[in-house]
């Protein structure tokens, strides 16, 4: 690239902004600015995450290195930008935690299809993007005031039976299409 900047380098950069976000709404679990700051946040990583596709792609720098780091990279930025709503406080933790746990199992059963001759599933109800918009959903219900309670439990678990549906909906089409 020109800029000498390379795709794995944005890669990076999408993960040390979910990192310092994530850390941030941790250090400060009862304020509202950082959450209200993490759709911003998610905006900014989701565009990092297509810049650095499309600079794989169309700059010839796709890679097994950047394709292990992309994978790597979305479910530990998930981690980071996520488990922080555990320590809200009146969120139920044990929720959020399976919530983050079911979205990483939902990636990682996407991931396995080139393992047995299948495509990288992006199958929902749930994926990435739909997790992006239902929990910067909730930190902007949260950060304007909105006390959680029984509905963050209640959506906590609609989230958790969506993921559950994600992989069994990417198990079945990885299947399918592996049989074919």
């Amino acid at each position: 690239m020109r800029a000498g900047v390379s795709a794995n380098a944005v890669t990076v950069a999408a993960l040390l902004l979910s990192v310092a976000q994530g850390l941030w709404i941790a250090l400060r679990p009862g304020e509202a600015l950082p959450l209200l700051l993490l759709p911003l946040t998610l905006f900014v990583r989701m565009a990092l995450n297509a810049i650095d596709g499309i600079m794989a792609k169309e700059h010839g720098q796709a890679s097994v290195t950047g394709a292990v780091l992309n994978e790597l990279s979305d479910v530990l930025a998930d981690a980071a930008l996520y488990l922080p709503f555990a320590l809200v406080p009146g969120v139920n933790p044990a929720l959020v935690v399976l919530v983050v746990v079911a979205g990483i199992v939902a990636e990682m059963t996407g991931a396995l299809g080139p393992m047995v001759k299948a495509s990288r599933r992006y199958d929902g109800p749930f994926g990435k993007s739909d997790r992006a918009f239902a929990l910067g959903l909730l930190a902007v219900l949260l950060g304007l005031g909105l006390a959680p309670g029984l509905w963050t439990s209640v959506y906590l678990g609609i989230l958790l039976a969506l993921s559950a549906l994600t992989v069994i909906n990417r198990a079945r089409r990885i299947v399918a299409e592996a049989a074919s």
